[in-house]
């Protein structure tokens, strides 16, 4: 048997080549030096202002940036205009979190935490460094090649502005024009969404991190806006969760015609940050049912999951590690993040290692080989679909196996020959410690 699967391996092995990764998100500093190596160049097309591989999208040399329609997939000027105190910051939390934090330092961090000009150079610093984050997560110790697609513009003008000029007053039809305005923004994003879709399904991408999304909190936030618009008064807390839980529906209906439009694709979505149960509440595009898509919780390590993360064993699929990941950012630099951010590109970089062992699977078969290979733990039984965090080498030897088996016996032939990975002695942290990086919005 272990003669078969080494064949296996040496076939997969043969035939490998690299998959790429599309990377939607703030865009990516493809100068990095860790991106470097591993970035997606489109080799029918050059910078010459005008569109040699006839997609539409002139000069897509290394990704698009739908945000502006242009292909500079990161804004540079943005480089070196940030305090010290951004990654200073981030340092203290992860001491906090393992008990190396000082006094000094704890006072410094609450002292921040109440400044409103740092907040808010925190906010611009977050949207600037997290897509070069999550990328080199997805490349990391692979020959994945990343691909940067920026989503979000710096501003967004505001949506609902002509709601008040309506004139009924019967309540349900002031909740049907709401329900309606939901539907046209979620629709006018997932649109923007679709054609994503499209563009990195004409480069034949393999897989596609979806570190973004609208939380149920957002979604108050949002639902508010727009309720007070049309009703003139503050919703009650039953009229705010009615908001946002029509808004969210309407973004995860909407969200079906956007992975619809990559049936070759899986797309990898963050579950959130809200640390609340998207089986109840929903998240955004994390909520998204389809045999393409899987939804990724966080863990730190393989010890617990973490407390930021959001649940669901209808919604969440998987769990992987996003607490403290140090990762590259802008400008040749490394920093230690949290979020389920940074959990589904653990995922999307083990998926696209399996799809490298075997170009054949499907997005349907590389999902069911990512949960049917996890690591099964008790707290995480409540938490994830699978009950489990994935584990790369069981996941890669299995892809490599079917390559001369099916992929049932693939997934139990790996499980009997890798082992569950090393627990560690739980350790002794303060879990709630690390504030996590939030999810790339779609609204601003």
């Amino acid at each position: 048997m272990k003669f078969i699967a080494a064949l296996a391996v040496l076939g997969a092995m043969s035939s490998a080549q690299a998959a790429k990764i599309a990377v939607i998100d703030s865009g990516l500093d493809y100068k990095h030096e860790m991106i470097v190596p591993n970035l997606w160049t489109n080799s029918n097309e050059i910078a010459d202002n005008r569109d040699e591989d006839g997609n539409g999208y002139q000069d897509d040399v290394n990704g698009w940036n739908f945000a502006e329609q242009n292909g500079m997939i990161i804004d540079y000027k943005y480089l070196g205009t940030f305090s010290a105190d951004c990654k200073t910051y981030f340092d203290i939390q992860g001491k906090y979190f393992l008990g190396l934090a000082t006094e000094a330092d704890i006072a410094w961090i609450k002292a921040k935490q109440k400044d409103p000009e740092f907040l808010k150079e925190m906010g611009k610093f977050g949207n600037f460094v997290h897509g070069t984050h999550v990328a080199g997560i997805t490349i990391r110790d692979s020959k994945n090649e990343a691909m940067g697609i920026k989503l979000i513009p710096t501003e967004v003008k505001p949506f609902f502005a002509g709601l008040s000029d309506h004139k009924s007053a019967d309540p349900e039809k002031k909740w049907k024009l709401l329900e309606t305005a939901f539907t046209a923004l979620a629709a006018q994003q997932m649109t923007l969404l679709t054609n994503i879709a499209t563009f990195a399904a004409f480069h034949k991408v393999d897989v596609a991190n979806g570190s973004f999304g609208t939380g149920f909190k957002q979604g108050k936030m949002i639902g508010d806006l727009a309720f007070r618009a049309i009703f003139f008064k503050k919703p009650t807390e039953e009229e705010s969760n009615r908001a946002a839980s029509l808004f969210i529906g309407a973004l995860v209906k909407e969200g079906s015609k956007f992975v619809a439009a990559a049936p070759n694709i899986l797309f990898v979505f963050a579950a959130g940050n809200d640390g609340m149960s998207n089986d109840e509440f929903g998240t955004s595009p994390a909520n998204i049912k389809a045999d393409n898509v899987i939804t990724v919780g966080a863990t730190y390590k393989n010890e617990f999951f973490a407390p930021f993360s959001n649940f669901g064993t209808k919604m969440v699929d998987i769990a992987a590690p996003g607490m403290l990941v140090d990762s590259a950012i802008p400008g040749n630099d490394y920093l230690k993040v949290s979020g389920t951010s940074q959990a589904a590109p653990y995922v999307a970089n083990v998926a696209a290692k399996i799809k490298e062992a075997n170009v054949k699977l499907t997005p349907l078969e590389v999902k069911k080989i990512l949960m049917g290979t996890v690591d099964r733990k008790g707290f995480l039984t409540e938490k994830v679909t699978t009950g489990g965090i994935v584990n790369i080498d069981r996941a890669v030897m299995a892809a490599q196996m079917t390559n001369s088996m099916s992929i049932n016996d693939a997934i139990a032939r790996s499980e009997a020959q890798v082992r569950d990975m090393p627990v560690a002695p739980k350790s002794e942290v303060n879990a709630n410690a690390v504030v996590p990086m939030p999810l790339y919005p779609m609204f601003k």
